[in-house]
């Protein structure tokens, strides 16, 4: 079957392609003519996979009218054929040679990579899960090494420090979240003392209530009520601020200008909650004596003279500086985990998200983490 002319070569003294397909003793064979060529090729392999639709693969190749030939028509014959055996097998060297150029991707592709097996999936994923947290480590120990810097600089220079907004911070996370801590540690002093009081009436000492809401709001709830209310509201605040500046190139532009970031952005912060999270403390502590003075007046009838007399007497003052005293290593945690989440937000919105959401789960646990800490080592010293 011979082909008919086709579209003309796109250079003079190039001769058009051509093939035919006949049967020969092997089977179907595909013998081949002219310049095999990107410009003597023209429509001839669509033409070609055409006529095969209905039939099988030539299984031999006839070059013995074949002009030149490039990596074009190399790679029609070795679709048609369907593998580069018969080009293999041909007697000129450049066909040969050719197979193997064309023929390697088309072999790579028909390698399929074996299926992961769920043991490798599972330690591939602990893998990740490893290289993402020694990188979580080594940027906490960064941050944290600019911090103590920044901060030395500025024990060094106390005309470094930015007035303005150290007292804006001030403000919106510490004045402004002295209603919300004093009203959640009231309804922690009332749970306190309403459970201690039904628990403690059964063997008859329900006079004990004083000393229990005592010891839990000043020694516990008061400074780690204080400090997780601070977390969510400042924490995620710090994060967003400084995420979105980074969003906005505002850092980056700060850089050009010579103004450190940590000068500008991150010792403010840190230093407004050192200052405010003893303050929240303090005010905690007042709610949830509150709380647990007026229960044990409505359910005990215990007057609020006795409860506070009976709190001054019998309730160490110990307990209130063990909570005072955790408020700062609370406030340094908060600050260093939102400011720390804020600069390592990237260019996009879910980043953003992402750094918002960690910096407030990241401080919360670290809380608990240090105030376990904190149990433990007073617990030691008998304190």
């Amino acid at each position: 079957m011979s082909v008919p002319g086709h579209n003309p070569p796109f250079e003079v003294g190039v001769e058009s392609a051509r093939y035919e397909l006949r049967q020969s003793g092997e089977g179907l064979c595909l013998a081949i003519g002219g310049d095999w060529t990107a410009f003597g090729l023209g429509n001839l392999p669509t033409e070609i996979m055409r006529s095969l639709t209905e039939g099988s693969r030539p299984k031999a190749l006839d070059v013995q009218s074949l002009g030149h030939v490039d990596s074009a028509g190399a790679l029609a014959l070795v679709e048609a054929l369907g593998s580069t055996a018969p080009l293999e097998a041909s007697d000129r060297q450049d066909l040969r040679r050719l197979a193997d150029l064309v023929g390697a991707p088309s072999e790579a592709r028909q390698v399929t990579e074996p299926a992961a097996s769920a043991i490798n999936t599972f330690f591939a994923r602990i893998g990740r899960q490893v290289e993402r947290f020694i990188g979580q480590i080594w940027a906490v120990m960064d941050f944290q090494g600019r911090l103590v810097v920044a901060l030395g600089r500025h024990l060094r220079n106390p005309k470094r420090l930015r007035l303005t907004p150290l007292f804006s911070v001030m403000e919106q996370a510490g004045i402004n979240a002295i209603p919300i801590v004093m009203m959640m540690c009231f309804f922690i002093g009332a749970i306190v003392a309403l459970v201690g009081a039904n628990l403690l009436s059964t063997f008859g000492v329900s006079a004990f209530t004083v000393e229990l809401v005592g010891v839990a709001i000043l020694r516990e709830f008061g400074a780690v009520i204080a400090a997780i209310l601070f977390a969510g509201r400042s924490a995620s605040a710090f994060a967003a601020e400084i995420g979105a500046m980074r969003m906005n190139q505002e850092v980056d532009a700060m850089k050009v200008m010579g103004v450190d970031e940590f000068d500008a952005l991150v010792v403010p912060r840190v230093l407004a909650a050192l200052l405010m999270v003893p303050i929240l403390t303090f005010c905690g502590d007042i709610g949830g004596i509150l709380g647990g003075l007026l229960v044990s007046w409505a359910t005990m009838d215990i007057s609020p003279v006795f409860f506070l007399e009976r709190t001054v007497d019998t309730v160490s003052l110990t307990h209130f500086w063990i909570g005072l005293v955790k408020a700062p290593f609370f406030a340094l945690v908060i600050a260093a985990a939102g400011c720390g989440k804020g600069l390592a937000v990237s260019g996009d919105t879910e980043s953003l998200g992402k750094g918002v959401t960690s910096a407030v789960v990241q401080s919360i646990f670290l809380i608990i983490m240090f105030d376990a800490i904190f149990a433990v080592i007073f617990m030691e010293l008998d304190l």
